[in-house]
Formats: C-alpha cells, sequence, structure tokens
C-alpha cells in the first residue's frame, strides 16, 4: 500500500511545488536523442478467455544515457483493435510498483464496451523489473513466508529483528541485483514506455493507469507532454508525498477503512454475532490480533500475518464478508482454518509477489528521498500509530528497506502540467491506498483536467468494476474526448456502489466481480 514514488528535492518530506529536481542517470535526455527501436513482432498467445491476446517483447537500453549499450526486455501483450476508427495504443498499467501489466491489458479490453474497445490497440507492459521482464527482480525469496515478528515494535528485541529482515533485503538485493538496481525507477520506466510508442508508430499515446500507475502517467506527460493523446488515471497518487509522507497518510485512511469494516461486521450482527457496537467489534478484533501474536494460527498466522490478511479488505469491500467469517470463527470457536484459508487467499505471498515486492522497493527506494536516521522514523510511525494502530508499523517495515538502500536516491517530479489535452482524473472520497486528496492535488496540478468523485466510496481502482456512472465518463472519454466540466473543484460526482452482504444473503457479495481487477492492482500500491 505504501506506494508513492517519488519524494522531494531536499529533504524526506517536501512538497513537489518548484522545479523538478535535478535527476541523475535516469534523467538525462529524451527519447529523441535514442535511436527508434525495431517494430514489435507480435504473436498470438490468447487463451480461452482472451483470445485473441499477443504477446511481444521490446529491447530497451538499461540506462537510457547511453542508448548503445546493455540491454533488457520488456514483456508486452496487446488486444489489436478491430474496428475501421482506429484511436492508436492504450497503454495500461496496474500500479505497484511491481504490478505486472501484461494480463491488465485483455481485462482492460474485455470490461470496457466493445465498440469502444475495438478503437484501440489496447497495450499492456511488464514494467522493467517485473513479471516477465527480463531481468526481473527477486531480492529476496520468500522473505514474507514465515510467522515474521510483532510488527509493533512494543521492545527493544521485536525492533531489532524487525531492523534486521529489513535490512537483510536491502543487502540481499544490493548483492543480487548491484548492476540493475539504480536504473529501477520512475522516470527510466517512463522513458521505456516512450520506446514503446516509438516501436508501435505511434505519434501520441493513450494512457490508463490505476494507483502507482497515476503517477507512471503523470510523470510521462510532464517529460513528454507533446506525446499524449488521452490520460486516464484512477485512484491518485499525491506526487507532493513521494513517497515517505504519503505512506503515513496512508496509514490513517487505512485505518479509517478498518474501522468501517469493523462497523459493517456489527451492522450485520445477526451474522457474525461480534457485536452491535463497532467499537467493541474492533475491540475483539485487537484480542485476536494478541491472541494470534502469542500463539500463531495454525502455526502461519500471527500477528503481522492478521494484518496482511485484512489489509486487502482497506482496498476492496468486496473481500468484507469472507474476512468477517474468518475473524468471527476465530473470535467465537477459536476456529482457525478459516483464518488460514483467509491469510491464503488474501495475505500470503507467492512466486510474483516476490517479484513485486522486491520492484516495489527497488523503485520506491530509488525515487525519493527516505530518512537514513531509525530514529526519524520511530518517532514519525509511533506519533502515527498512536491515531492509526491498525497497520501503521506494518507499513513502515514493508518500507524499511529504504532506510538501507544501496542507490543514490533520486528526488521527485514535479508534475504540474499545462501542456496537456484534457485529462480525465477518477477518485473516491474514501479511498485508503491513494486518499482523496491526491486527486484533489492532481486535479489542481494538471491545468485543464478534470475529476469525477465516487462519493463515500471507498474502493481502490473504481472504473471498470461495476459502477455504470463511472464508466459512462470513462466511456465518453475514449469514445471522443469528453469530459464532464463543473464549476466547483468537482467536474462530476458518482455515488458509492452499495456495500456488499454477508456470503449467507440471498444478494450475496460483489467479490466475484471484482476480484480479478483488485488482484491485478497489486496491493501496497
Amino acid at each position: 500500500m505504501n506506494t508513492r514514488a517519488a519524494v522531494l528535492c531536499a529533504a524526506a518530506v517536501v512538497v513537489v511545488a518548484a522545479g523538478t529536481c535535478a535527476a541523475g542517470p535516469a534523467a538525462a535526455g529524451t527519447s529523441s536523442t535514442v535511436r527508434a527501436p525495431a517494430k514489435i513482432a507480435w504473436k498470438a498467445c490468447g487463451t480461452e478467455s482472451r483470445p485473441t491476446l499477443q504477446c511481444a517483447s521490446l529491447k530497451v537500453p538499461l540506462d537510457h544515457r547511453e542508448p548503445g549499450g546493455e540491454k533488457i526486455t520488456l514483456a508486452l501483450s496487446r488486444v489489436p483493435h478491430t474496428a475501421k476508427t482506429f484511436q492508436g495504443p492504450l497503454l495500461v498499467n496496474p500500479g505497484g510498483p511491481g504490478g505486472s501489466g501484461t494480463s491488465l491489458a485483455g481485462y482492460v479490453a474485455s470490461a470496457l464496451p466493445k465498440a469502444v474497445a475495438a478503437q484501440y490497440d489496447v497495450i499492456g507492459f511488464d514494467p522493467r523489473g517485473v513479471g516477465k521482464s527480463t531481468p526481473a527482480l527477486k531480492c529476496r525469496p520468500n522473505h514474507f513466508a514465515a510467522v515474521r515478528p510483532d510488527s509493533v515494535p512494543s521492545t527493544e528485541a521485536i525492533e531489532r529483528a524487525n531492523l534486521d529482515r529489513a535490512r537483510a533485503f536491502a543487502e540481499s538485493c544490493a548483492k543480487k541485483h548491484a548492476r540493475v538496481l539504480p536504473f529501477i525507477d520512475t522516470k527510466s520506466t517512463v522513458r521505456d514506455m516512450d520506446l514503446i510508442r516509438a516501436a508501435l508508430g505511434a505519434p501520441k499515446i493513450n494512457y490508463f493507469g490505476y494507483s502507482y500507475g497515476t503517477y507512471l502517467g503523470a510523470v510521462y506527460a510532464k517529460l513528454f507532454p507533446e506525446r499524449v493523446r488521452r490520460l486516464v488515471l484512477d485512484s491518485v497518487v499525491d506526487p507532493t508525498g513521494v513517497w515517505y509522507e504519503d505512506n503515513l497518510t496512508q496509514d490513517l485512511a487505512f485505518n479509517d477503512r478498518h474501522r468501517a469494516l469493523m462497523a459493517w461486521i456489527a451492522k450485520h450482527d445477526t451474522a457474525y454475532g461480534l457485536g452491535k457496537d463497532p467499537a467493541r467489534v474492533e475491540a475483539r478484533w485487537y484480542a485476536m490480533r494478541a491472541a494470534l501474536a502469542r500463539k500463531p494460527a495454525g502455526g502461519r498466522v500471527g500477528a503481522s500475518e492478521l494484518e496482511d490478511t485484512f489489509l486487502p479488505g482497506g482496498y476492496y469491500d468486496g473481500y468484507w464478508p469472507y474476512l468477517a467469517d474468518a475473524f468471527a470463527a476465530y473470535a467465537k470457536k477459536k476456529d482457525t482454518g478459516p483464518l488460514v484459508k483467509a491469510y491464503e487467499t488474501f495475505g500470503a505471498v507467492d512466486a510474483s509477489g516476490d517479484n513485486g515486492y522486491s520492484v516495489y522497493t527497488a523503485v520506491q527506494c530509488r525515487d525519493a528521498y527516505w530518512p537514513r536516521d531509525w530514529d526519524e522514523w520511530r518517532t514519525d510511525n509511533w506519533s502515527t500509530h498512536t491515531k492509526a494502530p491498525f497497520m501503521t508499523w506494518n507499513n513502515a517495515w514493508y518500507n524499511a528497506p529504504c532506510a538501507f538502500w544501496p542507490t543514490r536516491r533520486l528526488g521527485p517530479v514535479d508534475i504540474s502540467n499545462g501542456k496537456l489535452p484534457p485529462v480525465l482524473l477518477f477518485q473516491a472520497t474514501d479511498d485508503a491506498a491513494t486518499p482523496y486528496e491526491g486527486g484533489a492535488m492532481v486535479h489542481a496540478l494538471l491545468r485543464g483536467s478534470s475529476l469525477v468523485v465516487e462519493r463515500g466510496g471507498g474502493n481502490h481502482g473504481i472504473t471498470l468494476s461495476g459502477n455504470s456512472c463511472l464508466d459512462k465518463h470513462l466511456t465518453a472519454y475514449l469514445t471522443d474526448g469528453t469530459v464532464p466540466r463543473g464549476t466547483g473543484s468537482v467536474d462530476a460526482e458518482c455515488k458509492a456502489q452499495p456495500e456488499p452482504k454477508p456470503l449467507g444473503s440471498k444478494v450475496g457479495s460483489r467479490t466475484a466481480h471484482g476480484t480479478i481487477l483488485h488482484g491485478m492492482l497489486g496491493f501496497r500500491g
């Protein structure tokens, strides 16, 4: 969740308002100084559900300052256009950083209205270091496999154990990937995107990004404004807090979202029997956490893993019925089976998660200025923990390798821009992963942009997830560039979707519809 990408120009908490910071290796030059890449050779790689999907690869410079030097390979996917009217490539990114985008192309192409999708080549790509791109980062496999120390460092020994894990991860990354780590960052990925554009033979791109993908798109637009045709940013990162400050802000928002889950469980006390008072339900959740810290469920789910399990509920409320069932089974019967299953479904990290986390840390730690003094982390996170105990320290340890990261840090990008065609932004008011302020900030920084708000919504990645009002605006924009224009700070509002129902109800949950997209978005970003 911790995922904002580009911290300040001078300290760990600067607001990006002046100019873009001096860059470093990845910032020199533009794609105009690089030879045009070879044309992409697409091959059929369709599946039963995505029969027209095509795959390819593209070689790009490891270091964009040396276009003739060492190359790395990006994995690409495409659902080609079928309509006579062709509006060009639509590049898509699911966020992270570290999320694989090759499967997102098929999802977007199938979720958009057929008449709209048919007008675009929907292009997915695994950013450098990710998934099927090579080399793919995997700094310390199974970093999350065993029961971890309690995330809350209530003793010096617990803090030391967590610090040792964070330092070991950074050291392992330095040892295994020293050659490429200085080039795993947002600006380098943006330059890769422009080489994809060139290889596609397109003078301009259309772009659709979620979560961290909104920062990626905004940085592309800053570096190459004349090459942007249409730009859709959904669940928008606050570029003025990248990344340290954004993560602290995120902690507060996730705590609010966790309490919304507790209130939902209390509302459905008939189904769960955990109490009708949200505060009482929350107290029982923390009692469960304390019990798991003493004795992990099934030898697998301790206090930290419990947080991992419930964290996805902050991204998508369709998971709430499953989490509530597991909570009730443990709290009322000490039945650990449903909780272990929920952890395996929502919280456990697999091989792709190892890769995603490795790229996540590489990008975040390289992009931004992080405090090197652990005392600063300790002070800030204890202060936030007093207000937001749900996941503040879990989030801190997720990002803690940045305190020991081996590469020099770049500064953030000032994404403010007055040179773009109309840009369309989507933001839920109660989004925890990318709080509302991020959407409002980017709306102010991108002159002429339009902001569509899902009022009362708390999910992350809100278009193409069942809200017809939001999708109406997305469809109009991708059809002919139409954006809503309001008179205030918000250009259009849509009502949030109804909350899910317990699994035993006749209505049931919305989980099945949303799992595909929210699984792609990648938690922590």
